[in-house]
């Protein structure tokens, strides 16, 4: 779906997703604790979990690569903890 802008730019809107996983090396105890519970139901099978957060952030733009970087600094400003988060755009898609 696009629309005009004040300035009379097409507008899109996208879909980004964005997933935000701690660094290796950082403890994810929520992922032990699921490792824990899977290895009690017998899924002896799973050698360990990792938690992360997926996003998707809907963006307005006039074109998908304005949209990504507007994900980009979302996600530094808002959505990751720098010290023990990174995030990866996995996908960036124009939706109605």
């Amino acid at each position: 779906m696009s629309k005009l802008s004040s300035q009379g730019i097409k507008m899109m809107k996208y879909r980004i997703e964005i997933v935000v996983r701690r660094k290796s090396g950082v403890a994810d105890p929520e992922g032990n604790t699921i490792n824990d519970a899977l290895r009690r139901l017998g899924h002896n099978e799973v050698s360990s979990v990792r938690v992360a957060k997926l996003f998707d952030i809907f963006v307005k733009s006039d074109d998908a690569f304005k949209a990504r970087d507007a994900a980009v600094k979302i996600a530094q400003e808002v959505l990751v903890n720098p010290v023990i988060e990174n995030f990866e755009i996995l996908d960036i898609e124009e939706v109605q």
